[in-house]
């Protein structure tokens, strides 16, 4: 039996009614059709942050208008640094910045960060402990791009990295609170970005970003999300989704993830009772599921069940975000179902 080259040309996917699914890579949104969203939330805070601060600088890798960072060369244009598509040279500049003393703010994607630069960002920024923040669009499957520009294991590759403070944002609201918050923080950060026409959920729930804590944004008695990233906006949906079924989901907002509040997250999960669910838009191997599941081990706390909504240990495919959520399992449908299938 012959081996399918990579090259083989995929099956057509079909609905139940024979119809050909939309795959187009070009429907990109996160957000519901009637959700409310905010433009470039990490454009603007950046803004409003570096008018108060003249050490901030920006830099980007021909990414500003695809990273929100195009804001802050609008306003700030003579400390703005177009680097080209030159990953490793934007890392070590960014580098040579903070070494002089300014905070310098590095964009790209994240598959570039994390693939194609992550040996000048482990001995130019980690191992000196510099000042830099590198916020990267594009993570998990928040593109139809395919493996390309899908980074679905950048968390697994940083997080074993030291000095690296890992942040993964759900919505507009969180990135806004996070910017000035990270900034005052010395020390580099990775973040995960929302771009664009970023949606606004958490303002509905009086949240407030605390670097390093997990906050629970909703209560409930028969099952505990712990989510990170756009899977918390997911799972709030898919609770709401099964109220009517009488299915009481609580949802713990984990937005970092490397330092872990440990604390936070053994105290809700030793609670009696409830189904424990780690959901993020990342791969199964080396992000907050397997972090969650190591505190848990550790601190012999065994919730009633324990599972993971992540993505597949396996390269994507290309199409339309709707298609492709619901396809491996972090739509909210997706969510609302596997959830009602592990309660039985």
């Amino acid at each position: 039996m012959s081996r399918l080259s990579k090259y083989t040309p995929r099956t057509v996917k079909r609905g139940p009614d024979g119809e050909i699914l939309k795959t187009s890579a070009m429907i990109a949104s996160i957000a519901g059709a009637d959700q409310k969203t905010a433009p470039a939330p990490f454009g603007e805070a950046l803004v409003k942050l570096a008018a108060k601060n003249d050490r901030i600088v920006g830099l980007t890798a021909d990414l500003s208008k695809y990273t929100d960072l195009h804001v802050f060369a609008k306003a700030y244009p003579d400390r703005f640094y177009q680097m080209g598509m030159a990953e490793a040279v934007l890392m070590s500049a960014a580098a040579g910045m903070a070494r002089e003393g300014f905070q310098a703010w590095a964009t790209t994607y994240a598959v570039f960060a994390s693939r194609r630069a992550y040996d000048f960002i482990c001995m130019a920024i980690a191992e000196e402990n510099l000042d830099v923040k590198i916020v990267c669009a594009l993570p998990g499957l928040t593109t139809g791009y395919g493996p390309s520009h899908q980074a679905t294991e950048d968390l697994a590759i940083f997080r074993g990295l030291p000095n690296m403070t890992i942040i993964d944002p759900c919505d507009a609201e969180d990135i806004s609170q996070i910017v000035p918050v990270i900034s005052a923080h010395k020390g580099p950060v990775y973040m995960r970005l929302l771009r664009g026409q970023v949606p606004l959920v958490l303002d509905e729930y009086g949240y407030k970003f605390e670097l390093g804590k997990a906050k629970m944004i909703r209560g409930g008695h028969d099952v505990l999300i712990m989510s990170t990233g756009l899977m918390t906006m997911r799972a709030l949906e898919a609770a709401k989704a099964l109220e009517k079924d009488k299915i009481d989901v609580a949802v713990l907002h984990v937005p970092t993830i490397k330092p872990l509040d440990v604390e936070t997250i053994s105290r809700e999960a030793a609670k009696t009772g409830r189904m424990v669910v780690v959901a993020e838009n990342h791969t199964i191997v080396g992000g907050l599921g397997e972090a969650v599941a190591g505190v848990l081990m550790r601190g012999n706390i065994r919730p009633p069940a324990f599972h993971q909504i992540a993505l597949p240990d396996e390269f994507l495919d290309a199409g339309a975000l709707p298609t492709l959520h619901d396809r491996y399992g972090i739509s909210t449908g997706a969510v609302a179902r596997q959830l009602k299938g592990w309660l039985g």
